[in-house]
């Protein structure tokens, strides 16, 4: 059985019960930070790069002092039919030049390997190239925004927090603090409420073609608080996150009458099926004050057990009758 007035870590059947102190949310901390200084968020951050050109893409060409080589535009023309598409191969064909591959290439590299080819056919050629139609690159957006979709990585570089924007914004339902961005089949959470809050910019990545960014809905985000409270209910974590107190405020307190405020317990999802359960002696008011520093996760159940008469009164109340019964049916076969 538990002691409410122990002081270290005790074993039972069921797993260890580890006391809330000072030190433990002192370790919990430093565990949070440790993590935070490796989190795999930094590596995702870096200088913008210059725009690669893909199938698809459309270039417009032009070659000062010879209209001939340049498609005229025309005051009605699509943008898109001024130019040069890139083959599904990444080719084009331009004139005197034949087929070229482009995708993969810079424009600036493009640029001077069509003034390097042309150069025999004219004097010193000037060309300006240029996409006027980004078709190659797409990163997507999904979950909990009010527009989901599709997003065109163009030459203006696109962050995390402007596909948001172009996706209309978050919904009411989001939860910003656990955003995930797929790269390269690596799944890497975003605290999008640094971002917003707390102008954390390194949250706010710099995406690429193929990337894929989830907001999650808030479902999961809850604690369920259980056993002798004046309200025994789910509580939704909010976005900057819950304590142990407020919890228990929530949902009204420890029930005046029947609660054990030695006993308060926080039930946690372990290793290996077995859980980390947390135990509060919130007797004195420096166990309040613990309560308070003592920060819930997702999942989280809060029990607070019952003092001792109830639990007796409970006894007499489920297991008399059941004796009662037995003993009748003994005088009846008797």
């Amino acid at each position: 059985m538990h002691r409410p007035d122990a002081t270290g870590p005790i074993e039972t059947e069921h797993g260890m019960i580890v006391p809330i102190t000072p030190e433990l949310i002192r370790e919990m901390r430093l565990a949070r930070e440790v993590v935070e200084e490796d989190d795999p968020v930094g590596r995702l951050v870096a200088e913008p790069q210059e725009y690669r050109i893909g199938p698809a893409d459309i270039l417009s060409i032009t070659v000062w002092g010879h209209p001939e080589l340049t498609i005229p535009a025309g005051e009605f023309r699509d943008a898109a039919l001024q130019g040069y598409l890139v083959r599904d191969d990444g080719t084009l064909f331009y004139p005197y030049v034949g087929v070229i591959t482009v995708a993969g290439k810079t424009i600036s590299q493009v640029r001077a390997e069509l003034t390097r080819r042309l150069a025999p056919y004219l004097n010193d050629p000037q060309l300006d190239v240029r996409v006027i139609d980004h078709r190659s690159q797409r990163a997507y957006v999904a979950g909990e925004v009010r527009e989901p979709g599709v997003r065109t990585v163009t030459d203006v570089p696109l962050t995390v927090l402007e596909a948001i924007s172009a996706s209309g914004g978050l919904t009411p339902e989001a939860d910003p603090r656990n955003a995930t961005l797929t790269r390269d089949g690596e799944v890497i959470r975003l605290d999008l409420l640094a971002l917003y809050e707390s102008g954390d910019r390194a949250q706010n990545v710099l995406m690429r073609a193929g990337d894929v960014l989830n907001v999650p809905d808030r479902s999961s985000q809850k604690i369920f608080v259980m056993g002798e409270v004046t309200r025994p209910s789910s509580v939704e974590i909010p976005r900057r996150g819950i304590t142990l107190a407020e919890a228990l405020s929530d949902v009204g307190g420890p029930n005046q009458l029947s609660a054990n405020p030695g006993r308060i317990y926080v039930i946690r999802a372990g290793v290996e099926e077995i859980p980390d359960v947390f135990h509060l002696d919130a007797r004195s008011a420096s166990g309040m004050m613990l309560a308070e520093r003592f920060e819930l996760r997702p999942r989280d159940v809060v029990y607070v057990d019952a003092a001792g008469l109830t639990r007796w009164n409970r006894f007499l109340t489920q297991i008399l009758p059941s004796i009662g019964a037995v003993v009748a049916a003994d005088r009846v076969l008797d």
